[in-house]
């Protein structure tokens, strides 16, 4: 299984990173966890502008969700015509909110370029892939998510404050990818986001192998939230993530 970080920049496109994209890559299949702002040009990167076979929006935000609706051009108007339609897992809402932001009728909406399923807590299908969503603690409709495939796994915060939900879902994960919006002062909002020493305390609890700091908001001086996660109490390797970074779980 290969991850590469398309986009970590937390609630904006920042001058270095798009918005929320990871890529997840086994046995030839392509899986997108998030999809935000100005991640489709950097995915193409990656992989090939049509290439990707399923998608896992964690939540509503823009900066997790809205550059759907470019992926929705480019999958209903390509030179060679319409092609298949792309599973979409998402939360329930998730084909009514994305056709407004488009400026579309919810009626086809976005159906004609994907499949969308509502989110649930539980595990699913996709590709070769296995997925475990559960629900984090944000104001909206959030998931996080746990991908796996070949004994191997990825955890995905999404977006969330303190959360016990986070370190069920991480445990024993090879990479958990969690966010760290604030710096480590008082003040911050409660049930919102987490700063990196939080961030640590839940990859120490769920016994991950490497923690990758994200959803990283660009007006913060981000060696502080790396020195914030270095007070958490995680002894495992801590870094903090990078559009374009690549780790391959073998």
């Amino acid at each position: 299984m290969k991850l590469t970080i398309v986009g970590c920049s937390g609630s904006f496109p920042g001058p270095d990173s798009p918005a929320s994209c990871y890529l997840l890559e086994a046995e030839g299949f392509r899986l997108l966890l998030d999809f935000g702002n100005g991640s489709l040009g950097a995915l193409q990167r990656h992989i090939g502008l049509y290439d990707v076979d399923a998608i896992c929006l964690s939540h509503l935000h823009a900066d997790h969700c809205l550059d759907l609706c470019s992926y929705h051009v480019v999958r209903t108007y390509s030179p060679a015509g319409p092609l298949p339609r792309v599973p979409v897992h998402a939360p329930k809402d998730a084909p009514r909110r994305l056709a407004a932001a488009y400026g579309m009728d919810d009626e086809p909406g976005l159906d004609t370029a994907f499949d969308f399923s509502a989110l649930t807590p539980g595990t699913f299908s996709a590709g070769p892939f296995e997925v475990t969503a559960a629900p984090m603690n944000h104001p909206v409709e959030t998931y996080g998510f746990r991908v796996s495939h070949g004994g191997r796994s990825v955890a995905y915060s999404g977006d969330t404050g303190e959360c016990a939900d986070l370190v069920k879902l991480a445990d024993g994960a090879d990479v958990l990818l969690c966010e760290a919006s604030f710096v480590d002062r008082p003040g911050n909002p409660a049930d919102l986001h987490m700063n990196g020493r939080q961030a640590a305390e839940h990859a120490a609890r769920a016994g991950v192998g490497t923690l990758v700091l994200t959803h990283l908001v660009p007006w913060n001086d981000q060696r502080e939230i790396l020195a914030d996660a270095r007070r958490g109490g995680f002894e495992g390797r801590t870094e903090l993530a990078r559009s374009g970074a690549v780790y391959d779980l073998r």
